[in-house]
């Protein structure tokens, strides 16, 4: 609430997404403890999507716990992102989908996080939305996001910087679409990725303003 309400001073919607996240299931303790109050804190009003939620180590407590999530969300109809693991990522993708094609959950509502070349035309043959993290060191360096959009187009793709905790650089997206112009992508195209294809995603979520 303190974060949505200070930057609504300044004129920006704030939007969250909560999840147990693919690190902290292992923990199962905690993992179980949230399970039985998650589903309040994703129905408040500037929560928009369930997320990251998926494979970090690929266990088996980290799959219980990703499914009963994919089945909260489901239930209450919201967006979900998933997390893709560092390794052994092409397995762990694999795995991701077979899940979300056990429980059913509506692949229009999905983003599968985190692609490199390695799995980004596996999540291009899902209907989901395939996000592409443009990061320092450990993920993908806006050269490399670019290479990917000139192979495959800029159908349900999107760019993320996942600026967090780590070596990161929050200008990674304004400098990917410096890239694709570069790099001769249209305008209408850089628009496409950075702004529409995720708009469009966000707006099945009922606490989401549309900016179209």
């Amino acid at each position: 609430t303190f974060e949505k309400n200070r930057a609504a001073e300044f004129g920006i919607d704030h939007y969250s997404t909560i999840s147990i996240n693919p690190k902290e299931a292992n923990n199962k303790k905690f993992a179980d403890d949230s399970l039985l109050v998650i589903e309040n804190y994703l129905q408040r009003e500037s929560v928009v999507a369930l997320g990251e939620i998926g494979f970090d180590l690929i266990s088996h407590q980290e799959e219980e716990i990703f499914k009963k999530q994919l089945l909260i969300a489901d239930k209450l109809k919201i967006p979900i992102i998933i997390h893709t693991p560092h390794i052994n990522k092409f397995e762990g993708t694999k795995k991701t989908f077979e899940i979300i094609k056990e429980t059913g959950v509506d692949q229009s509502r999905i983003i599968v996080d985190h692609n490199t070349e390695e799995t980004i035309e596996l999540s291009l043959s899902y209907d989901v939305h395939a996000g592409i993290t443009v990061y320092p060191n450990t993920k993908l360096s806006p050269f490399r996001a670019v290479n990917i959009m000139k192979k495959y187009g800029t159908d349900k793709i999107l760019i993320n910087s996942s600026a967090d905790w780590g070596i990161s650089d929050p200008l990674s997206v304004p400098k990917t679409a410096l890239e694709m112009r570069s790099n001769g992508f249209s305008e209408k195209e850089i628009e496409k990725v950075l702004f529409l294809n995720p708009n469009n995603f966000f707006k099945q979520s009922k606490n989401y303003r549309s900016l179209e």
